[in-house]
């Protein structure tokens, strides 16, 4: 056996002596004619745009099933433009993987200066990065922390890239763009002054984005997807009053975000719409958190509530990604829910150890005596039944659902300090929860869910992709080695 092996070795290296290595020209053009060939494959195999092997037990870098399920019967051109980026870009070559899924979707890495007609459109600059998906006229732009989100007990990168592509290209082929209506004239929370924000990135999930003046239009408009209600500091009057539940009567959703009180009001119109819902008047006062892994640098009424579970917060739930800013509490009149017909899930709470604070004079951060103690919920969804299902006419059953939040600051261009740069609206997931409640609310949720963890990639082959692997890894360098001592050896007895 050994003596074979030595025979098969010798033969191999007469021929290499031979017909190529006495020959400097032979082995040259061998040389070339490898790398060559090396190129070849690698342009062929970047043309062809087949999806790579991922050995990552998190599978990063290849499509879920689900994501090529819900894009394969897009029958529109859908372009996404990687702005800055390379074709190296980890991203890109997942964007890329659609294409497999539907040829109509292609995703592709630009530079800005050579599509002057994106940098107009978008307004994008020299050096800029980020990730344009298009539609026609519709589109929706992607920063790199739109990618990313963090587990807080595991501190792990967690990427949503898929998951945020896939949900951007449902949304640009939309044929339904929802209208979502923010009522004013009863608050000072404007999207004009204090929540710009808001405004541009509803814009960009492909909403239509209106202020209603009610008393002008004399109703909710028909097109009302969503009707957004921010802290209001008078009362509605009677045409706002009927207007407001004859929409909900209708089956209208609303987004209501109620900031904290600093006096007693005379609202009755206002708390009227809240108690269909069973949802009691607000209360003078706000939540003071006392456990500090909830609050941010020791400013109890700057808190991270506790998420629940549902199908508005499903992409948020078990984390402490809401930042609220001086929440109040909801109070919802628990014994009236039924009669109403009302279903209640809580969406965002305290700690049990929180309290309520209704008088400013006190500066003491710690509890006072007779100060009300326990978990409060500032976040809920009151889903109303207005008619139930009826199998023998064939009519559905009519729903009315209310987002209600103790909190308005949390959405706002305000900083968190004087010093701060970033809106408050971007710590944190706060657009995420904005957004989210409005998407649920317009009936469009994003219901793709891919994420993958990038804090330990686990590399987990099969057996045959093992093999591929150590004889990439170690077999071609040996291989290249010994070439190079058959070459030298042979060079020296030449000599």
């Amino acid at each position: 056996m050994k003596e074979k092996k030595e025979k098969k070795l010798n033969k191999f290296i007469e021929v290499l002596k031979k017909k190529w290595l006495i020959d400097g020209t032979k082995t040259t053009l061998l040389v070339l004619a490898i790398i060559l060939l090396f190129i070849g494959i690698n342009i062929l195999m970047q043309k062809l745009e087949l999806t790579p092997i991922d050995f990552s037990q998190e599978k990063l870098y290849t499509l879920t099933q689900e994501s090529k399920d819900k894009v394969k019967n897009i029958d529109k051109d859908v372009h996404i433009y990687f702005v800055g980026s390379t074709d190296e870009d980890s991203n890109l070559e997942l964007a890329k993987q659609y294409k497999n899924a539907n040829e109509k979707i292609v995703a592709e890495a630009i530079d800005i200066n050579a599509r002057p007609d994106l940098a107009s459109k978008y307004g994008i600059e020299d050096g800029t990065q980020g990730i344009i998906v298009e539609c026609g006229d519709n589109s929706k732009v992607l920063t790199a922390n739109d990618l990313v989100t963090y587990d807080t007990t595991t501190y792990e990168t967690i990427s949503i890239a898929e998951e945020k592509l896939t949900s951007s290209i449902l949304t640009v082929t939309s044929n339904e763009i929802p209208k979502v209506y923010f009522l004013e004239g009863y608050s000072e929370y404007k999207l004009s002054t204090n929540m710009r924000y808001l405004s541009m990135f509803l814009a960009n999930e492909v909403n239509e984005i209106e202020t209603l003046n009610i008393l002008s239009t004399g109703k909710v408009p028909e097109d009302c997807k969503v009707l957004v209600i921010t802290t209001p500091n008078k009362d509605f009057d009677e045409t706002a009053t009927n207007a407001i539940k004859d929409y909900i009567n209708a089956g209208g959703n609303i987004l209501w975000l109620n900031g904290v009180i600093a006096e007693k009001q005379d609202l009755p119109n206002v708390n009227s719409v809240l108690e269909l819902y069973g949802v009691n008047p607000f209360d003078v006062g706000m939540i003071f958190e006392t456990d500090s892994s909830k609050t941010v640098s020791g400013m109890p009424y700057v808190i991270f509530p506790t998420i629940g579970y549902s199908n508005l917060t499903k992409t948020l739930y078990n984390t402490s990604d809401v930042l609220l800013i001086n929440p109040t509490k909801v109070n919802i009149n628990e014994d009236k829910l039924e009669e109403l017909k009302v279903a209640k899930t809580e969406l965002l709470t305290t700690g049990e150890t929180s309290f309520f604070r209704a008088d400013y004079s006190i500066t003491s951060s710690s509890k006072q005596e007779n100060e009300e103690t326990g978990k409060f919920v500032v976040g809920a969804e009151l889903e109303k039944t207005l008619q139930e299902a009826n199998d023998e006419t064939g009519e559905k059953a009519k729903t009315s659902k209310l987002v209600v939040i103790g909190e308005n600051t949390f959405i706002t261009d305000f900083t968190l300090s004087q010093n701060a740069q970033s809106p408050i609206i971007a710590l944190a997931r706060n657009k995420d929860m904005a957004l989210n409640s409005i998407a649920y609310l317009a009936e469009r949720p994003e219901d793709i869910t891919a994420r993958k963890s990038t804090g330990t990639v686990t590399y987990t082959p099969t057996k045959e992709q093992d093999i591929m692997v150590q004889v990439a890894i170690f077999g071609v360098p040996v291989l290249i080695i010994f070439a190079g001592i058959v070459v030298w050896i042979l060079r020296r007895r030449k000599k």
